[in-house]
């Protein structure tokens, strides 16, 4: 049995980026463990919030039901504010993730990772997928957090397929699909950069076909966060399972030559 720790940026990143390698791995007998590096607090304010309600109480219960449907053993806040997206005021906030620094942000990671005794532990690529200040800080803190545990873990870098993502996009386009309805990843994401990685980068695609059901039910846990949500749980069967079945990593260590299998085990 494998320790594999998944660090995202806000609650419900997981659902979207790798929540079928979690299921597939707590299936298979692994202990799945996820850490949240914000609260979340910019994301999408539902009307159906309770009296005395916020919305981190909201998305903190919506974390711990995608942890449900996925089989992950724990959570773990890190406990810092959401900083928002590019360029907002938000990034310079006394607590924000973007303004951590990499010591006190690595030593938080290093010691869940140290009382896991971590075999994996899973981030983002150079820049967090589509640029997102707080998922760019993610893949920083990443590779600080390994460096300072006392048994350095194996380290992914979840990222998205441009080449695949391109060739959905160009077959919705080719469909009668408008330009708000497909999603061009060459296109500027959030920090100037297309989405996601080249293939040629990429060193694991990972079959998770299986368990698009769990995929399915962690995002629906997080309906809060309704645009987004909303835009992929309506996607057309066939649509779906063409963008979400195999889920990429790069592994530093090993360096680019996609291969198909299983990395989240023990180094």
């Amino acid at each position: 049995m494998a320790t594999i720790v998944f660090f995202h940026a806000h609650p419900d990143d997981e659902a979207s980026q790798t929540s079928g390698s979690m299921a597939r791995a707590a299936a298979q007998g692994d202990r799945v463990v996820v850490v949240y590096a914000t609260n979340g607090e910019h994301g999408e304010v539902p009307d159906d919030l309770l009296p005395g309600e916020t919305l981190v109480e909201r998305r903190r219960k919506e974390a711990t039901k995608s942890a449900a449907a996925l089989g992950t053993a724990r959570i773990e806040w890190l406990g810092y504010s959401d900083s928002g997206m590019t360029g907002w005021d938000q990034n310079a906030h006394v607590g924000a993730f973007h303004t951590a620094t990499l010591t006190d942000a690595g030593m938080r990671l290093a010691q869940i990772l140290d009382r896991e005794d971590a075999d994996v532990i899973v981030g983002y690529d150079w820049h967090g997928g589509y640029g997102h200040p707080d998922h760019v800080k993610v893949h920083h803190v990443l590779h600080a957090a390994a460096k300072l545990a006392a048994r350095p873990p194996r380290v992914l870098e979840s990222t998205m397929n441009r080449d695949v993502t391109r060739r959905l996009y160009q077959e919705a386009v080719a469909a009668g699909a408008t330009e708000e309805q497909a999603w061009d990843p060459d296109q500027p994401m959030d920090d100037g950069n297309p989405l996601g990685s080249n293939e040629y980068e990429i060193t694991w695609a990972v079959d998770v076909h299986k368990f698009l059901p769990q995929k399915r039910a962690a995002l629906a846990a997080h309906a809060s966060q309704k645009t987004d949500i909303e835009s992929l749980l309506s996607m057309p069967e066939e649509a779906f399972t063409a963008a979400f079945g195999t889920e990429y990593y790069i592994e530093p260590a090993l360096g680019p030559g996609m291969r198909d299998g299983w990395p989240f085990t023990r180094s």
